[in-house]
């Protein structure tokens, strides 16, 4: 069964650059075992040219299952070339077009949210993709560049290419991360597509969740940002959509054993520099912890487990933290 062919509404972890990697969608799929999975972005041209840590970025476990991943590019040939070598290499169960990143490094080289205003070549991409592999393809996008009513004629044009599924931030290229999400602004897009379109932006628990698909008309709904730090949150929204008693967040005792089990992911994945790369996370798990600021200066110079164990420890004594 394709993943966009899942019990409505479907829920999933969007992809993000630097985020979500292995360990990460590994410790998300610990606690919700049904979401689909979006691997972070890798480039067509450095998969094409057998970049080895590209490929490394790649690889899969089958306990990630259902697991989508993400590619970005501008020239059709390549990304289709590159989207049969990862299907070829790592068998995910679907390939997703980056049409939405609204950074510079990626907009500068055509790649991203630029696409949108080209689409002619975002088309032509989508259809060389759609011949090259033999899963389902989905584009995940934004609302347009500036004009949030770019999205109903560009959407069409994807679908029309080939696309199975789109995925849109209900964000202009423009606003970036700024502002608040209009879902609303979804909703004339899933009415006028025959395939499923899925919301994203500002998804961060059940009650958003909910709101989010009423004011989209959405199929379904990827979490981004709301998932870091929070890897237990695809779960809560599940259990609120199916009627049954939401767990709310974790006590600080349990945040604290996820994120343990976080870098002992990391290290078994990366080798003992995973932490390093875990720091980026630290201040999404300690976000809403009373007085973490007093130790952001430790928790980003964690080498060690044993720095980790130091770092708790001293939450844990601390008057801001006894309480939780």
């Amino acid at each position: 069964m394709r993943w966009m062919d899942d019990s409505r509404p479907i829920i999933g972890l969007a992809p993000m650059a630097d985020f979500t990697d292995l360990p990460f969608c590994r410790l998300i799929r610990d606690i919700d075992k049904q979401s689909v999975i979006f691997r972070e972005m890798v480039s067509a041209e450095a998969l094409v040219r057998d970049n080895r840590k590209t490929l490394e970025l790649c690889k899969l476990e089958q306990y990630e299952r259902p697991v989508v991943q993400q590619l970005f590019g501008s020239d059709p040939a390549v990304m289709a070339k590159a989207a049969a070598l990862i299907c070829e290499k790592f068998a995910p169960d679907g390939i997703d077009i980056n049409m939405g990143c609204p950074v510079h490094k990626a907009v500068s080289q055509f790649n991203g949210a630029s696409l949108m205003k080209d689409p002619e070549r975002a088309a032509d991409i989508v259809k060389a993709v759609k011949s090259a592999i033999n899963v389902p393809l989905s584009v995940k996008t934004r609302l347009g560049w500036s004009d949030p009513n770019d999205i109903i004629k560009f959407a069409k044009i994807l679908e029309q290419a080939g696309a199975d599924a789109l995925e849109i931030h209900a964000r202009t290229k423009e606003q970036g991360y700024s502002g608040k999400a209009d879902w609303s602004l979804v909703k004339p897009v899933a009415q006028a597509l025959k395939i499923p379109v899925l919301i994203n932006g500002d998804i961060t628990d059940p009650e958003s969740a909910v709101q989010a698909l009423t004011d989209s008309g959405a199929a379904g709904l990827l979490v981004g940002r709301g998932a870091l730090g929070r890897p237990w949150i695809l779960d809560r929204i599940r259990k609120a959509m199916h009627g049954m008693v939401d767990p709310g967040d974790p006590d600080l005792n349990e945040r604290l054993r996820l994120l343990r089990l976080h870098a002992k992911y990391q290290i078994e994945h990366y080798g003992q520099n995973g932490l390093i790369k875990l720091r980026k996370h630290f201040p999404w798990y300690f976000k809403s912890i009373p007085g973490f600021r007093k130790y952001r200066e430790q928790a980003v110079k964690v080498e060690t487990m044993e720095d980790i164990d130091a770092l708790t420890e001293n939450l844990f004594a601390s008057p801001f933290t006894r309480r939780l």
